[in-house]
């Protein structure tokens, strides 16, 4: 099996452990899906110690790890309510806070491959990021669509945003649209920025006279 396969084994395994911890909370007699979450654990750690991943399985491994942080993090809150019950109305409602902020907080999941605790992921899932901006000018240079590609990806991540394509395929489209603006404006360069905005990242295209 090659490794893109093993990426989209990862990535089914994942799927498959949001639906079930899904069912889980929401059927008192359902078990917890923790042959699953081993099997998702194994791959994540498999990956981390990889070093022969290009750079688009990298970005995608590491999309699918925060994702799992973050999962991880709302699983355990929701595990805490489950057995200990709701402590405030806010709790009822959200269904995911179990701790306040005063209160010793239990530690976090290992997340192998990730540099911090699922805690510190969520954290910068909700962090704002600076925009970030980018001209091109005729045909987008390769290093400043990659350049692009990281900070696009870097918002996704710190938004909690699932992120998709490849570099590859986004160079495709950095092109086309480049191309698209410089003929309908008559323009010679086009700027492209990356922000967050309501939480939700953001690619905007407009052109430069």
């Amino acid at each position: 099996m090659t490794i893109d396969e093993e990426l989209t084994v990862l990535e089914n395994q994942l799927r498959r452990l949001k639906i079930e911890y899904e069912v889980y909370f929401n059927n008192p007699t359902k078990k917890a899906p923790t042959d699953v979450e081993w099997k998702v654990l194994n791959l994540l750690r498999k990956f981390s110690d990889n070093s022969n991943l290009s750079f688009g399985q990298r970005y995608r491994y590491n999309e699918m790890a925060q994702r799992y942080a973050i999962y991880s993090e709302l699983w355990r809150k929701k595990a805490r309510i489950r057995e200990e019950g709701y402590r405030t109305q806010t709790d009822q409602v959200l269904s995911v806070q179990g701790v306040r902020a005063e209160e010793k907080r239990e530690p976090s999941r290992p997340v192998y491959g990730v540099s911090s605790a699922a805690a510190a992921a969520v954290a910068l899932a909700k962090s704002t990021a600076q925009p970030t901006t980018i001209q091109f000018d005729s045909t987008p240079q390769p290093e400043k669509v990659e350049s692009l590609y990281k900070a696009l990806a870097e918002a996704k991540r710190k938004s909690g945003e699932v992120a998709s394509g490849n570099l590859k395929s986004f160079t495709a489209f950095v092109e086309k649209k480049t191309s698209q603006i410089r003929k309908q404006y008559n323009c010679q360069s086009v700027e492209y920025t990356v922000e967050i905005e309501g939480g939700h990242v953001h690619l905007k295209a407009k052109p430069k006279v």
